[in-house]
């Protein structure tokens, strides 16, 4: 009985190794060449692409159940097909598909339409999965707005003011690694199943800024809900189809919000057996991070 984990290098899938590391199970984890992997104690690393037929028919072999996470790209509707295809002919019924918030609504917005069309398969051949569909995450933040914070104290993500219900990657991992578990464990497939991974609080930019004036004792400055800037800004670093893709989303976010309900929240409580970490505890603790850092 083997876990086979795609996206493990990055932000969730890396929190997901951990978590499985230790439980008495056989994970494999895909990269693109296992010789340059850096895993947890006791996961193999797998050799294969998703846009590679038979590398993938090779790293879903004797595998019993399967966690698949595509990054944002434009091939990553085709990936997850493939990849769902193959993993169905190689007779895999446990399944694990990270999706993601309002990609029913948000049809305008790429990468969550690809993961909706990726949803309808999974319903349309009645794939015995459990779909998780996080929120935005509240890493993002620390990866990206880090000097803006410390510097000049601005708070530059355009969310908006309707709210966000963001996610701690820690704990979309944790629900992950519980899913993923129940269905390898069970005697039988189970029946498919749709979790919404939240935070517990909708938050607004301004909210936000606020947060960190507390923690930074200065005054950190909410840039306001533009998008245009921010893809602007985004282009020079990434390639301006993503660029552009995420200033579809936080467009929505600004119109429409992307808030979870109180039984999310409760669901994700009962799972956990805690509350989903606040931004408040997330800030606190990656602000901790980054001065024991500065220190050494």
């Amino acid at each position: 009985m083997t876990i086979l984990v795609t996206g493990g290098t990055g932000t969730v899938g890396s929190h997901l190794l951990r978590q499985l590391s230790d439980k008495d199970v056989s994970v494999h984890a895909l990269t693109r060449d296992s010789h340059k992997a850096n895993f947890p104690s006791g996961v193999i690393a797998v050799t294969g692409d998703m846009l590679d037929v038979e590398s993938m028919r090779k790293a879903l072999t004797g595998v019993s159940s399967l966690f698949l996470l595509n990054a944002v790209s434009p091939q990553e509707l085709t990936q997850a097909l493939l990849t769902l295809t193959l993993a169905r002919e190689a007779g895999i019924e446990r399944v694990v598909y990270l999706s993601v918030f309002n990609g029913e609504a948000f049809t305008n917005v790429p990468h969550f339409t690809a993961k909706y069309t990726v949803e309808r398969m999974i319903e349309q051949f009645d794939i015995p999965a459990t779909i998780l569909r996080p929120n935005c995450f509240m890493q993002n933040d620390a990866l990206f707005f880090k000097d803006a914070l410390l510097g000049p104290g601005l708070y530059p993500f355009p969310i908006g003011d309707k709210g966000v219900s963001m996610v701690d990657a820690r704990d979309i991992a944790e629900i992950a690694a519980f899913a993923l578990l129940q269905r390898e464990r069970a005697p039988q497939a189970l029946p498919r199943e749709v979790i919404n991974v939240v935070g517990p609080e909708a938050l607004t930019g301004a909210g936000i800024a606020g947060i960190w004036s507390k923690l930074l004792n200065k005054p950190v400055t909410y840039t306001g809900s533009e998008t245009a800037p921010f893809e602007q800004q985004l282009a020079q670093h990434a390639p301006n189809w993503l660029a552009m893709d995420m200033r579809l989303m936080l467009d929505r976010f600004v119109s429409d919000g992307m808030i979870g309900t109180t039984s999310d929240v409760e669901k994700m409580t009962h799972i956990l057996g805690r509350q989903p970490r606040s931004y408040a505890n997330f800030a606190a603790e990656t602000l901790a991070q980054w001065n024991e850092h500065h220190a050494v």
